[in-house]
Parts: C-alpha cells; sequence; structure tokens
C-alpha cells in the first residue's frame, strides 16, 4: 500500500516580464561598425535617442545608466583599435553605445523548476509553528539556458506554505575574482577538460605553487602573442575560461531575494547552470553555512560546481575535483559524518555512490550505494537533494526513471553513523506525475532538489514536467516507518 500524500495548493509558475538587460555582442568587426555609426551622429541626436530610452527602460531595470554605463566600458578596447578618446566621450553617447551592445533577457520565459529548499537564516519575528524558508529554483529562458534564481516562503504552524509575492526588478551579481589557485589541483581539472596537454605543460612550469588570476592571464596574454594558429590562441582561452570557473559574486543590499539571479558567468556554464542543491550545513563549532553542488554546462562538458554563502548576498564558487567530482547529481550531507564530509553522486549518470572526504571540494573514491531495483527505475537512480538527518537515519529522497522515461520520486533510508549501509527503500514511488502535471516544457517528469521537515511533516517542493513547481507533504512518521518495514531488497 502506497503512502498518503498531501499536493498543496500551491504552484510557482514562470513570469515572461522577469527580465536582465545583459551585454549584447556580435563580434569585434560588427561592434566596431556601430560604434562607428554612433560616433557619427550629433549630440542632439543621440540625447533624442537616449533620453526616452532611459524613461522607458528605467522601470524595468534598477539603475539602468548604471548597466549602460558598464556595458559601453566593456568596449574601451575597440575604442582604442578605432583611435577614439573613451573619456571625452559626452555622458549620453555613452550610455547610448551601451544601449546598443544591450539585451533583455527573459530568464523564466521557458521554464521554472526544479527547487531545492533551505532554512532562512532569518527566523525573527515568528510565531510558534511558524517558519520562514528560501526556495532556488531552475529558471530557463532563451536558448535554454538555466540559471538560479530565488523565493522567500512562510510555512505556518498547519504546514500552509505562502511563496511571497517576486519583486519587480531582477539584479545580476557583480563579480570579483580574487581566488588563489592550488597548481596541481588546477592542472588536474585541466586535464580532463580535454585542453591541449602541450599548452598545460607550458604553463605549469611558468606558475608557481600557489598562483591568481592576473598571474595566469597575464602569461597567458603573453603566450598568445607568439601563436600563429587560432586554434592554439583558443586553447590558451580554455585554460582562462576554467580560471574564470572561480570567482565570488556580490549583490547589492538594496535587493529583494527575488531580485537576486546567479546566471552563467565563466565559459564552462554559458549553456546553464543546473539543478542547484542547497544545504544548511552546520560546522563542528555550531556555526552553520550554506553550500550548493551544481552542473555548469558549456554545450558538451559537464562541470559540478560548489557554492557556498552564509547570507545569499555574496557567494562563493568553485569548481569541485577528484574521481567522484563527475556527471550530475551531486548532494552534500549536512553535517561531517564520522570526521568526514559526505556526498552522494551519480558519476555513472544511472547509479547512485557515496564518496567521504577531508576537504570540501576534492572528492575521490566513490563507492556503490544504490543500483535500480524497481521497474520505475530501471533507467535510473538518483538523489533528489541532500540527505535529511532523522532519528531513524538518513532520509534521501530519490528520483527514478522508469517507462516512457517517466521520472517520479521515491525515498530511501540510509543508517545514521554509517550512510554507506541503505536500510530502507520504498518499493513503490513516493509520488509520480498525476493527470494535471504529466504535461509541460518535459512531459511525465517529476524532479526536485531538495525536501525540508517541519512540524514533523516532510514538505518536498518537485518541479512539475520541467514546466513550474508545486509542493507535496508527508507524514514523517509514515514514512520513516514504510521505509523500515519495506527494508532492502
Amino acid at each position: 500500500m502506497r503512502l498518503s500524500i498531501e499536493r498543496k495548493p500551491v504552484r510557482v509558475n514562470p513570469d515572461p516580464k522577469r527580465v536582465i538587460a545583459r551585454f549584447f555582442f556580435n563580434g569585434n568587426d560588427r561592434a566596431k561598425e556601430v560604434l562607428q555609426r554612433v560616433m557619427n551622429i550629433s549630440e542632439d541626436v543621440a540625447f533624442g535617442i537616449v533620453s526616452p530610452l532611459l524613461q522607458e527602460y528605467s522601470k524595468r531595470h534598477r539603475n539602468i545608466t548604471r548597466v549602460l554605463n558598464r556595458h559601453c566600458s566593456k568596449l574601451k578596447p575597440l575604442f582604442e583599435e578605432l583611435g577614439i578618446d573613451f573619456d571625452a566621450l559626452t555622458v549620453y553617447r555613452k550610455l547610448l553605445i551601451g544601449s546598443y551592445f544591450t539585451h533583455e533577457y527573459s530568464i523564466e520565459s521557458a521554464a521554472f523548476f526544479n527547487p531545492s529548499i533551505v532554512e532562512d537564516p532569518d527566523q525573527t519575528e515568528l510565531e510558534d509553528g511558524q517558519r520562514r524558508v528560501i526556495i532556488s529554483f531552475r529558471a530557463v529562458g532563451e536558448g535554454h539556458i538555466s540559471s538560479i534564481t530565488f523565493r522567500r516562503a512562510m510555512i505556518d504552524k498547519a504546514n500552509n506554505i505562502t511563496v511571497l509575492p517576486a519583486g519587480s526588478y531582477i539584479d545580476e551579481a557583480e563579480i570579483v575574482r580574487n581566488a588563489v589557485y592550488n597548481k596541481k589541483l588546477f592542472f588536474d581539472k585541466a586535464a580532463i577538460t580535454q585542453i591541449n596537454i602541450d599548452i598545460l605543460n607550458e604553463l605549469e612550469a611558468k606558475l608557481d605553487h600557489h598562483f591568481e588570476y592576473s598571474t595566469l592571464r597575464r602569461i597567458i596574454l603573453d603566450s598568445q602573442k607568439l601563436q600563429e594558429s587560432d586554434m592554439k590562441r583558443l586553447e590558451y582561452d580554455k585554460v582562462l575560461w576554467l580560471a574564470d570557473s572561480y570567482y565570488e559574486i556580490v549583490f547589492s543590499l538594496d535587493t529583494d531575494i527575488s531580485d537576486r539571479v546567479i546566471f552563467p558567468i565563466s565559459e564552462y556554464e554559458r549553456k546553464g547552470i543546473e539543478d542547484a542543491r542547497f544545504v544548511k550545513f552546520v560546522n563542528d563549532d555550531g556555526t552553520s553555512v550554506y553550500y550548493a553542488t551544481y552542473t555548469a554546462y558549456d554545450g558538451a562538458l559537464i562541470m559540478p560546481k560548489l557554492l557556498q554563502t552564509t547570507d545569499f548576498y555574496n557567494f562563493k564558487i568553485m569548481p569541485l575535483y577528484g574521481a567522484g567530482a563527475q556527471n550530475k547529481n551531486l548532494a552534500l550531507f549536512p553535517r561531517k559524518v564520522n570526521g568526514k564530509y559526505m556526498m552522494i553522486s551519480r558519476i555513472d549518470g544511472c547509479n547512485n555512490y557515496i564518496m567521504y572526504s577531508d576537504k570540501i571540494n576534492i572528492w575521490e573514491k566513490p563507492v556503490l550505494l544504490q543500483k535500480p531495483t524497481f521497474t520505475w527505475e530501471f533507467v535510473q537512480i538518483g538523489n533528489c537533494g541532500s540527505p535529511i538527518e532523522t532519528p531513524e537515519g538518513w532520509l534521501v529522497i530519490t528520483h527514478g526513471v522508469g517507462p516512457m522515461r517517466r521520472y517520479v520520486l521515491g525515498a530511501s533510508l540510509l543508517k545514521l553513523d554509517d550512510p554507506a549501509v541503505e536500510i530502507g527503500r520504498l518499493k513503490e514511488p513516493l509520488l509520480i506525475p498525476n493527470s494535471d502535471e504529466r504535461e509541460g516544457y518535459v512531459p511525465n517528469v517529476l524532479y526536485s532538489c531538495g525536501a525540508i521537515i517541519h512540524n514533523n511533516k516532510l514538505i518536498v517542493p518537485y518541479g512539475v514536467s520541467d514546466s513550474s513547481t508545486a509542493f507535496a507533504e508527508v507524514d514523517l512518521d509514515e514514512l520513516l516507518n514504510k521505509l523500515k518495514a519495506d527494508g532492502v531488497e
């Protein structure tokens, strides 16, 4: 007999009106032609174009003048090539030029799904039984490019969920590149990205054991000048793209969390940031930090990455290393177990593995944890977010793929002091797409990237056919008793 599941009367849908102003660039030659045309018009004409433009778009973007100025500044090398004094340009001409190199991008126009849920750092001014949470989503826009967005929600003492309305603006973060790179780890990661090995060896010999981004960039630019082949120069660019995968981003303190979007920044994630699994991680000293594992995708290569924050304003981002940091579906345990960081992964695409590490960014020696057992998961089994600690063991919400590529949710229970031991797995799915959930961007798919326990109920936000997000609830005691009763096949 299957467990009783309550679907909540809450649905979070994509909003195509939520747009960001992104840099638009079609190559150096075309850009120079546009610059020449704008430089040939008079100041009066430039002002006449840009003035109503600012009035119109200031209603759609916070501080649009800052965005346009920033995009104009990106063109400084082209101004130099054209013999134009950038500093001598008037304010309005700079803004007009910036507008020609800006386009609006609707981050949720295609889909809004695969949610993860964690406790909000701010739990002040709440009544007994209430809880404030942050929900992350995978938002998909034009070109199937994924980004991470957020909503704040409230769960009351009756477990009713209220997702707060999104703000009027969306902000991208300021990017900070101040990482210090470990040479061995950096070039180990570079080796699996299929960059020319001779170029890697050359650069490695020129760098210290620890090096900064500016040093690497200077060496690469100097080396590129000596190359006649565009293909060789591209290989050097790939090394710099990898370095760009380490960065920090900072959002303005006057933004609501729904205003903040983490959009692909480096070349190795230009096709999307997929399926962030957020977890509130508790350190040995009782302090906490939020981590998220996610998949960066460049159209060919998958790169697992780690995101870290304490306040959801400042984020530190880096790649994950090691034989276990491959493919998708990495999910971090919410604390160390037996003195080790622990992670679940799906390195071969169809089975769940478990890993132990002394360092949160290095994962080696994955151990097989689960294989598909039941007919509804014969294609693959994977996790749906970080394991949740309960008195009976580590609760893992899983996904299984079966006939007609239908994605359903399941659940497993791992031994508390030895999570490599599975002590229970549901024989029947926990949640399957009903008639209202089958249609969408990708039909017949339910998927989640994280759940939460509140008032002894498990609340699971889940993506509905890759189109929107819904919520389900199950009694925790009933679920745990069913897992123990079903045992392991």
